[in-house]
Order: C-alpha cells, then sequence, then structure tokens
C-alpha cells in the first residue's frame, strides 16, 4: 500500500518514539527506514480516568510521541514524521499491561486461560503542522485498532512453563504471539500484526490518507476567472 508514497518518505526523517523491537521489525518489513528515539513519558496514567482501553492506549501513544517531538522539534532538521504507539491488553473492563514479574505473568496468563481477550494499540502521527500561525510546531493524527485474542484450554504446568522461558516479561498481556506464545493462542480475530504491537494495515491507509491532504494542503492555488 505504501509503494507509491515510498520515494517520499525515503527522504524524509521519520522517528519510532519507541524502544520496541517487535514494532521496529514490522516497520522494517514495509520499508520505512526511520531512527529509533525511545520516549522518556512515564507511562503511568491513571487507568480508572479513561472510559475504556482505546482512550488509555491512545493517551499513552500520545504522550510517547510528544515527548519525543518535543525534545527533538528544537532541532534543525525537523522530523517530517514521528510515530508514537502503545499496546495494552483489555479483558472485561480490565486493562492488562506488562507482568512486573514471574508472578505476576503467571497470574496474568491464568486469567487470560480460555478466554477471549482484546488487543488494543493506539497510535499517534506527528507531522509538522501546515499553519504559518508560528504558535503551533506540528499537527497530531490519532487511531486505534483492537483484534480479538482467544487462550486455548491450558494447564498451570503449561502456563508455568512458558513464563520460565522468559518470554512473557516485556510484552502487554504476558505473552508474544509471534514466537513460543503462538501455542497458548486458539484463535485470533482482527489484526495479526495488531497483536505482535503495530496495526500495519491501519497504519498504512491513515500514512496515505494524511500525506495525500498534506499535498492538496499545500499544492498552490490558481486563480480561475469567469
Amino acid at each position: 500500500m505504501l509503494q507509491p508514497l515510498l520515494p517520499t518518505l525515503l527522504e524524509q526523517r521519520i522517528v519510532l518514539a519507541s524502544g520496541s523491537p517487535r514494532r521496529q521489525e514490522i516497520l522494517k518489513r514495509i520499508g520505512l527506514k526511520f531512527e529509533v528515539v525511545p520516549s522518556k513519558f512515564e507511562e503511568n496514567l491513571k487507568k480508572s480516568s479513561f472510559a475504556g482501553p482505546h482512550e488509555y492506549a491512545t493517551a499513552t501513544a500520545r504522550g510517547k510521541a510528544l515527548e519525543v517531538a518535543d525534545r527533538l522539534y528544537s532541532q534543525v532538521k525537523k522530523p517530517d514524521l514521528i510515530i508514537g504507539a502503545d499496546t495494552v491488553v483489555s479483558l472485561g473492563s480490565d486493562i492488562i499491561e506488562k507482568p512486573a514479574d514471574k508472578d505476576d505473568a503467571f497470574r496474568i496468563l491464568k486469567r487470560l486461560n480460555a478466554k477471549t481477550h482484546e488487543v488494543v494499540t493506539g497510535v499517534v502521527l506527528v507531522v509538522p503542522s501546515l499553519t504559518d500561525t508560528g504558535t503551533e510546531k506540528y499537527d497530531t493524527v490519532e487511531f486505534h485498532e483492537s483484534t480479538e485474542v482467544c487462550f486455548g484450554d491450558l494447564t498451570d504446568e503449561m502456563l508455568k512453563a512458558y513464563v520460565a522461558t522468559g518470554e512473557p516479561m516485556d510484552k502487554a498481556g504476558g505473552y508474544g504471539i509471534q514466537a513460543i506464545g503462538s501455542s497458548l493462542v486458539q484463535g485470533i480475530h482482527g489484526d495479526y500484526f495488531n497483536v505482535e504491537g503495530f496495526p500495519v494495515y491501519h497504519f498504512c491507509k491513515k500514512l496515505v490518507q494524511v500525506y495525500r491532504e498534506r499535498q492538496q494542503s499545500s499544492a498552490p492555488r490558481t486563480d480561475q476567472h469567469s
């Protein structure tokens, strides 16, 4: 989908405001060239103050992206695009993030066992402002993606053995669908890559839309006289 836009994107400074190896790999697969600037945003937003996981994940992604934007927009060579993202797992009304330790990872997996949960990724794109007022340095575009994931009916022994691999420790919901954790998943409904940590299709679709709109806005207008 991005192929017609790639010549433009490859000439621009694109920044991923995340240290996630999974997001980096996903973006590399679709041909993007970017630099990684992990955000220093403290991910401690109060979950109860948000209507649901979509709002929470998007707010966290916004915090990550804007923290990096505030640092980099003071540089001579400003980024043309900053990508911020945050992925959470939700079960009912509960938002589940990365496990604190191995005991927590087991507790999380035990809760997800034999149930269907939702994986939600909020994404925020930061682009230079097209206005000439000077009051706003950049514009933001926000969206989210949701995928339903169904866990199989697994024994405690299986779950503990998976935790012992160490794989759950840096992943929302305590599992990685792209690796050993795939053996826990009975099925999904929605974007697979969203479960990995980044909704590729929705991102590409939104990026094409943003760049087309910006090209139209910046194109010179010709006055027509009757």
